[in-house]
């Protein structure tokens, strides 16, 4: 029962996100896009179920690039238009501005610390002019992977404990941050600023100053190979 409520309350927030994005990033059919931290899988009937839901439902997919640490088997067969690569996000095989849009959902609370989180959203701020991230907030009371209230709230291992009793193993781990902690990720000449601060937080950023220009005669959409 819970795991049900969890996933509406997933897609509907992926719904959400999507419009967010497409609302305050503009994108056209020329916009390059990396998306890091995809999964390997594809989606069902509710597209939005899916934790590549952007890649199912951004209209150009051919212009983005995602990035895993998995190998994107299945992934490459459900988005055959999506350049696919296996690469860490906390050091990205593209060059300095290679996209115009840097994206990642939901996946900067899964690092294990505060070096990784910050290598992480430096990363995406290099290669790409313009940053999109979203991550739960940790100051809401309910955290967003399990539906369980509160318990986000206390030290880690009174915290993994209830997931463990509860079976809520998702939730394991996790590092949620806050809206000052997120901001707090980006680098000092970027200029981040929050669009959504409820359950899920969502930032922006312009990153140009940070990136540089993009390299003269570099394809944004010829990435290194899957490994």
């Amino acid at each position: 029962m819970l795991r049900q409520l969890a996933a509406r309350v997933s897609s509907a927030s992926r719904r959400r996100k999507l419009e967010l994005f497409l609302e305050a990033m503009g994108p056209t059919d020329g916009t390059t896009i990396v998306d890091v931290g995809v999964s390997d899988g594809g989606y069902g009937a509710d597209a939005y179920g899916t934790a590549n839901f952007f890649e199912a439902l951004y209209p150009w997919p051919e212009r983005i690039v995602a990035v895993s640490t998995q190998h994107l088997t299945l992934f490459k067969q459900a988005f055959p238009q999506v350049h696919a690569v296996r690469a860490d996000g906390r050091s990205l095989p593209f060059d300095t501005g290679r996209f115009d849009i840097g994206f990642s959902n939901a996946v900067v609370e899964h690092l294990p610390d505060l070096d990784s989180q910050r290598a992480f959203v430096r990363e995406l701020c290099r290669v790409s002019h313009r940053v999109f991230i979203t991550t739960p907030n940790r100051r809401f009371p309910i955290d967003t992977h399990t539906l369980v209230p509160l318990a986000h709230w206390l030290p880690d291992d009174r915290r993994d404990a209830i997931y463990r009793q509860l079976g809520r193993t998702e939730g394991l781990g996790l590092r949620l941050l806050t809206p000052a902690q997120l901001l707090a990720l980006f680098p000092s000449t970027a200029r981040p600023r929050l669009l959504r601060r409820g359950m899920t937080l969502a930032a922006v950023a312009e990153t140009s100053s940070v990136s540089g220009p993009r390299p003269i005669g570099a394809s944004p959409l010829t990435p290194s190979p899957e490994g």
